[in-house]
């Protein structure tokens, strides 16, 4: 029998999205570390209580995103992390991590990519009157939202939505997708050609 994909996640604040993560572990994957750049992430909390291992790196103790992100990357190897999953990670990751983890680092985005890139993706998707949005899965590159699309999910936006009610509903695509983004990589499906990430 194989075994599982050792998958470690960066996040910064609630890691609602890690626990759907940890929900969904079996025998394809396991979270080995959970790793935050806050030292009082609510994520970290979680990932005690599953029993998966925590680290805080702290920002300050570095000079600069690279050495930040060098120091990410060492405790990723040193736990011998085969895929990268952000979740909720509010960094913008260094041209030195994307190139150690090359085609392993996986992002959720609460948008139908390319649309409505950044920060405000929800708020940005009311504001403009988009009917339709979404969540997104793709592989991290070294641009902002913009990596290959592996996974996306509809979800519409219905009249009177606030920011929040739709940003909750966007909430329940996003567990459902992420984990089956991990187990498609766990089982060797996911083949990067250039822009496109293609499931095999």
């Amino acid at each position: 029998m194989t075994k599982p994909l050792r998958v470690g996640v960066l996040l910064s604040g609630n890691g609602s999205n890690l626990q759907a993560i940890l929900d969904a572990a079996g025998d394809d994957y396991a979270v080995v570390v959970v790793v935050s750049d806050k030292a009082h992430a609510f994520g970290l909390e979680r990932a005690r209580s599953a029993g998966v291992a925590t680290i805080y790196v702290d920002p300050k103790a570095h000079d600069g995103r690279e050495s930040l992100n060098e120091a990410l990357a060492d405790v990723l190897r040193e736990n011998k992390v085969e895929l990268v999953c952000l979740a909720g990670f509010m960094r913008i990751l260094a041209a030195n991590f994307v190139k150690a983890f090359e085609s392993r680092i996986l992002n959720i985005h609460p948008a139908l990519l390319p649309a409505f890139p950044g920060a405000h993706a929800v708020g940005d998707a009311i504001a403009w009157g988009a009917k339709v949005t979404g969540a997104t899965v793709h592989i991290v590159d070294e641009e902002v939202d913009h990596g290959p699309i592996l996974l996306q999910r509809a979800v519409p936006i219905e009249s009177g939505d606030t920011e929040e009610t739709l940003h909750e509903r966007i909430k329940v695509a996003e567990h459902e997708l992420y984990p089956e983004a991990i187990r498609l990589f766990a089982a060797g499906r996911v083949k990067v050609e250039g822009r496109r990430a293609i499931v095999l």
